[in-house]
């Protein structure tokens, strides 16, 4: 969703941004939707708030001089939604000018994902990763592996040997690894252990395979001296329990749900 271009094409516009919630609403505060003619971006969460936010930014658009306001939503009496919570929304009118100090405030915090393996789970994962709250460094020692139209949050990097790429990952990456070769997973997942070991920053490390592929790998991990407590730390395999299909989108589907349980975990603590 490339908002600046939206705005900068229609050279006007309405953002409507979720200012404060009491009790439970559909949107966290600073969720927004961007009100264009003929065009609407984001979401503050859907349903008939939304429907109603959205008229008021049109009455607002068709008007000359129209300025900011901010009005409060009671779920639960006024919109018979059963959230039940009072959600305060403000309307403010914008130009294409407002852009570049927009930036910074429309910016969504996203959490970065190392990605080892360009192979069909890994391309699911990808896809996946686009249109979610990730910054997903995209990693594979094979030329030419990458597909050529991706989107803004995927940055793909050729890495030969592919573990050399863990000491630059960024602090706080979630990692999975699932290269086109076990012999690579290891010396990743060795990589990794060591960064732990030394930088505390990796907090979620995954590795994809059956569980006596695990056990062969946690061997061959204890026998270049890592202890019971660092290999615990590694998930094997990957992907929310339950979820038993081996189709690479139902993997990625898995591994993609639990990489959001463990950046929600991160972001508590």
């Amino acid at each position: 969703m490339d908002w600046a271009a939206g705005l900068s094409r229609a050279a006007r516009g309405v953002l409507v941004t979720v200012a404060s919630v009491e009790g439970s609403g559909p949107r966290e505060p600073g969720a927004w939707m961007l009100v264009l003619p003929g065009e609407v971006l984001g979401t503050i969460g859907g349903g008939r708030l939304e429907h109603d936010a959205l008229a008021i930014a049109s009455e607002m658009l068709s008007q000359a001089g129209a300025k900011p306001e901010r009005r409060r939503f009671a779920l639960g009496p006024s919109l018979g939604q059963c959230c039940g919570g009072v959600v305060h929304l403000s309307f403010e009118p914008v130009t294409a000018a407002d852009v570049p100090g927009l930036r910074d405030r429309l910016a969504e915090a996203l959490t970065p994902v190392a990605l080892f393996g360009g192979g069909h789970v890994g391309t699911a994962i990808a896809r996946l990763c686009a249109a979610l709250p990730f910054d997903l460094t995209w990693i594979d020692s094979r030329d030419g592996i990458f597909p050529a139209d991706l989107a803004p949050n995927i940055h793909c990097e050729h890495s030969d040997p592919v573990q050399g790429a863990v000491p630059q990952l960024a602090p706080g990456s979630l990692v999975l690894i699932m290269s086109f070769s076990h012999a690579e997973d290891l010396d990743v997942l060795a990589a990794c252990l060591r960064r732990r070991r030394d930088r505390h920053d990796l907090p979620f490390v995954g590795l994809i395979g059956s569980k006596t592929k695990w056990a062969t790998f946690r061997h061959r991990l204890e026998h270049r001296g890592f202890a019971a407590e660092e290999l615990d730390a590694v998930t094997c395999p990957i992907g929310v329990p339950g979820i038993t299909g081996k189709q690479p989108a139902v993997i990625a589907v898995a591994a993609v749900a639990q990489l959001l349980q463990a950046a929600c975990a991160n972001i508590t603590t």
